[in-house]
């Protein structure tokens, strides 16, 4: 194909990718799959590689396909470090992970890192709570998460918390997500739903998306052993129990269909177990099956 032609090709696909507020996000013209948005690794799924060897790993996410990441750490690397390793290897990191007490404590900090990184995206991945989330661990949250997400939009950057399960115990509203949704304004603070620790924590993720449209614009694909006990909202699982998708228990085309609807625009496979570099080629593979 001429250079030209083929420009204006590629130019045409952006454009249409642009609608999703973000970019690049040219994942799904080579890891082919039905989602509709772009489909990353969350690098965490390697985290033990990554700590061995940053630059060889990084070269084996690309070799699997992907061109879009999450970045949960920088793994020694300085930002501007990572950044360029991920360019050289053809990655686009569209979100980085937080600690909480970072964010309370420098997020000047954190907006000079994430910029330096590259991401759109800032997300918060944990309440700090001591043994069961209770509301009052809510409230600490209710009020500083739309304080950060102000300080960040004014910065460019977008602001969203990762569920971790325990956050689906009782609460006033149904459970104590359904507390945190309702009182974060929904323009400053959005949700990154794990689908394997809704389900973990006793929910329904396909009712979660279906309740709160336009929440979550961000979602980690990975799926949760068959037989593992679904109403334990305490943030925690072996990490075998996460298995390649289509494997487990989750009803994959009826998530898709209601993130499609509900608005979800990026898409992380996750893999948290032990051999995650093996499983995760198998979960690209169930995903080239699915008609949604």
């Amino acid at each position: 194909m001429p250079a030209m032609k083929r420009r204006q090709v590629l130019g045409g696909i952006a454009a249409g990718a642009g609608a999703l507020a973000l970019r690049p996000a040219l994942a799904a013209a080579k890891l082919k799959h039905p989602l509709n948005g772009p489909l990353g690794l969350e690098l965490y799924s390697l985290r033990d590689m990554l700590k061995k060897d940053v630059p060889g790993t990084l070269a084996r996410v690309k070799g699997m396909g992907f061109t879009d990441v999450e970045v949960p750490s920088l793994y020694g690397k300085s930002p501007e470090e990572f950044a360029s390793l991920l360019k050289k290897n053809g990655l686009a990191p569209h979100s980085t992970h937080i600690q909480l007490d970072r964010l309370e404590k420098d997020l000047p900090g954190v907006i000079k890192e994430s910029k330096a990184l590259g991401v759109k995206w800032v997300i918060c991945p944990w309440i700090p709570h001591k043994g069961k989330f209770t509301a009052e661990d809510a409230r600490k949250v209710i009020d500083a998460f739309p304080k950060f997400a102000k300080a960040l939009k004014d910065d460019g950057l977008s602001f969203a918390y990762h569920t971790h399960g325990f956050e689906f115990e009782p609460g006033p509203d149904g459970t104590l997500m359904d507390t945190l949704i309702k009182a974060w304004p929904a323009d400053l603070v959005s949700i990154e739903i794990d689908v394997f620790w809704v389900r973990r924590g006793g929910e329904d993720p396909v009712k979660l998306l279906e309740r709160y449209p336009g929440r979550f614009p961000l979602m980690h694909l990975k799926d949760i052993a068959k037989g593992l006990d679904c109403c334990h909202p305490n943030g925690g699982a072996p990490d075998d129990t996460s298995v390649a998708l289509g494997d487990g228990m989750i009803d994959w085309p009826g998530v898709l269909r209601a993130a499609a609807k509900g608005g979800t625009q990026l898409y992380y496979i996750e893999d948290e177990h032990p051999d995650a570099f093996k499983q995760i080629p198998k979960s690209l593979t169930y995903l080239r099956t699915l008609k949604l």
